[in-house]
């Protein structure tokens, strides 16, 4: 099977789009040297990452001497490319990306060292209000899915499957179509059902062109959907920043659990000027209310080896990979003592 990873250490500089550096509490925290300058690339730039847009907004990352700059890769294999290039020194996306990187040979592996979801972030939206909604209604209909070998994709499959449906059999998986286009490829009268992110599926609803009926991360349960990364030899040669880097994050992580989504939602709207609060808001409580992020950051070998469970299952697992060549809990650790 063919895989984008493959290229990854070829790949041309992504044209992708920065977040301007965060700024200084206004608590009058200092640092006694220049701050690190520290580049993130994040999968996408979703509400679904609430902890970390808190970090930024509420000025953690400053706190911690971090100059930090946030650039959209538009997907997980473009992240992995801008970290293995150097582009990007510390990459968000699934944990996947590691894995196939590492199968394919990196030398210089990819580890991930901080877990902030906990569920998958998508949902299932129809056509019309189905209140009794079950997975079986899906069968026989066309599903606007996403890239294969992505853990959207895998985790949709693993539902199915989990609920005694074949997803090459029983219904028809739309694959064709780029991250970020279903909604309005479904607005526009493609498929009987789409599996979303947010907000478009908050979206759809709002322009009556869908429905929400199921969500992934419940029917799925606890997965490990999204941590962060860096390349082993950044690690090695800069341990300091990757601490204080995930400090910051656990800072964002304990404002999160302790504080409502109104109070959430007021921190990152800044984060997403095109929507307005209420939406904000209403994104932020549906992903608090099915417990979506981890509170200590730490990636835990039982989740490591569920990931490689779902890949297994959707056929991209060559061997498995022992979870201490991937993963570090030192640093996420380390945050929660602090």
């Amino acid at each position: 099977m063919k895989k984008k990873w493959i290229a990854l250490f070829t790949a041309a500089v992504l044209a992708a789009t920065a977040v301007p550096a965060v700024v200084l509490a206004d608590d009058g925290a200092k640092n006694d040297t220049a701050p690190a300058e520290v580049t993130l690339n994040e999968v996408a730039h979703s509400i679904f990452y609430a902890p970390q847009y808190v970090a930024i907004e509420a000025g953690y990352f400053a706190e911690e001497g971090i100059d930090l700059t946030l650039v959209n890769g538009f997907g997980a294999d473009k992240v992995m490319t801008a970290v293995l290039s150097g582009e990007a020194d510390i990459g968000f996306m699934g944990a996947e990306a590691s894995i196939y990187a590492y199968q394919e040979g990196a030398n210089d592996p990819v580890v991930n060292f901080a877990q902030l979801t906990q569920r998958a972030g998508n949902f299932l939206v129809a056509r019309e209000e189905m209140p009794d909604f079950s997975w079986e209604d899906l069968k026989g209909t066309e599903v606007l899915g996403g890239r294969k070998g992505g853990m959207p994709q895998m985790v949709f499959e693993y539902i199915l499957k989990k609920n005694g449906i074949d997803p090459e059999k029983d219904l028809d998986i739309d694959q064709s179509i780029d991250f970020g286009s279903t909604a309005a490829a479904f607005s526009g009268g493609l498929g009987d059902f789409s599996v979303e992110f947010e907000p478009s599926a908050t979206a759809l609803e709002q322009e009556g062109d869908g429905y929400v009926v199921a969500s992934l991360g419940v029917d799925s349960g606890y997965v490990p959907y999204t941590s962060y990364s860096a390349k082993s030899s950044f690690m090695e040669e800069n341990p300091e920043i990757i601490q204080k880097f995930t400090n910051a994050l656990q800072k964002g992580m304990e404002y999160v659990q302790t504080h409502t989504p109104e109070e959430i939602a007021a921190v990152i709207e800044p984060q997403f000027p095109e929507t307005d609060l209420a939406t904000i808001t209403a994104i932020v409580k549906r992903y608090y209310d099915q417990d979506t992020w981890k509170g200590d950051l730490i990636f835990e070998e039982d989740s490591f080896t569920l990931l490689q469970d779902i890949l297994e299952e959707a056929g991209e697992l060559k061997e498995r990979v022992p979870y201490e060549n991937l993963v570090t809990t030192e640093f996420a650790e380390n945050a929660v003592k602090d």
